[in-house]
């Protein structure tokens, strides 16, 4: 893991003026994307639409962490259960072997604290992708993207032509998406965006559990994990040290920093379960379902509470 480099409190949010306007704007635009994927694939997530099963788990709290990891969740040594939602990243329901964004989003049942939304907290959520940052810096970039992507090649190219500042972006989120990924259980997953560690800024990491793919796993990701059950899976956080080498804005940026291990996943062997499938699809995986001391930060996690909950208004209305 390499020694660790010295934290810093010095993070800062920079919030623009207009930043609520584009962001109900850019929520808008994804509940649009939803509801025409609903007529063609039923009712479902503007993103991460296809869930590829749920699982049941539990978090371990690691002793004797270094004082600035022990805040919110991480306090205090202690187990919980959680579940755990694997998804392809796309807006349809295509087949597992067709390169895309993956998901792996944990639920921290049982926490007790004020909630990041105000209230108490629900859980403490963390949805984690199988890359370390995201393919635009802000919001904006990646909400053109994905939107014009939404309604086939064609109005990319349309798009390209009104704004050619877009074309080293869908360069990049389509050398995102053709990223090699060999498995769920073989692959790191990342958060890619910051969140509060009490007053620190870190980025989360799951490390994978194997390093031992298997060739036909994307014939069907869910039936690779099953069949290497029990899994487990190393916590991690990486801190900020400063803003030139881990921005809190630049969701864009690899952050240089080692990671600290603080937690394990524990994934026991078991059945899929059908009712289970069912109830952590309906539930809310949201980086905003967090206890205070780990809110989300940046302009991108600032972009994600409104589209989220737009989403979610709009399948709780389905």
């Amino acid at each position: 893991m390499g020694k660790l480099m010295e934290p810093s409190t010095e993070w800062r949010e920079v919030v623009g003026s207009d930043e609520a306007a584009r962001h109900e704007q850019q929520a808008a635009q994804f509940v649009a994307m939803q509801n025409r994927k609903n007529e063609k694939y039923g009712t479902g997530r503007a993103l991460h639409r296809k869930q590829l099963t749920g699982l049941r788990a539990t978090f371990e709290v690691l002793p004797e962490l270094p004082a600035e990891a022990r805040h919110g969740l991480f306090g205090v040594p202690q187990k919980y259960d959680a579940w755990v939602r694997l998804s392809n990243g796309g807006f349809n329901s295509a087949p597992d072997k067709v390169p895309d964004i993956r998901g792996f989003s944990i639920k921290v049942l049982g926490v007790t604290g004020r909630g990041a939304l105000g209230g108490t907290a629900p859980s403490q959520d963390f949805a984690l992708i199988n890359h370390s940052k995201f393919s635009s810096p802000t919001s904006d970039v990646f909400t053109k993207v994905v939107t014009a992507g939404a309604s086939g090649p064609g109005e990319i190219l349309r798009r390209v032509v009104r704004e050619p500042r877009l074309v080293p972006k869908v360069v990049a989120v389509a050398g995102a998406l053709k990223a090699p990924f060999d498995g769920f259980a073989t692959h790191d997953f990342h958060s890619a965006a910051p969140i509060a560690c009490g007053p620190y800024a870190v980025r989360v990491r799951v490390l994978k559990a194997s390093d031992q793919p298997r060739p036909e796993a994307n014939e069907d990701w869910a039936a690779d994990v099953y069949a290497r059950l029990p899994l487990s899976h190393e916590v991690q956080l990486q801190f900020f040290t400063d803003e030139a080498s881990t921005p809190i804005e630049d969701a864009s940026v690899d952050w240089p920093t080692p990671y600290l291990t603080v937690a394990r996943l524990n994934i026991p062997a078991q059945q899929r379960d059908d009712a289970f499938d069912a109830e952590v699809e309906a539930a809310r995986f949201d980086p905003w379902n967090a206890l205070v001391e780990h809110r989300p930060l940046g302009e991108v996690m600032r972009a994600r509470k409104v589209a989220y909950f737009a989403s979610q208004q709009n399948r709780a209305a389905k």
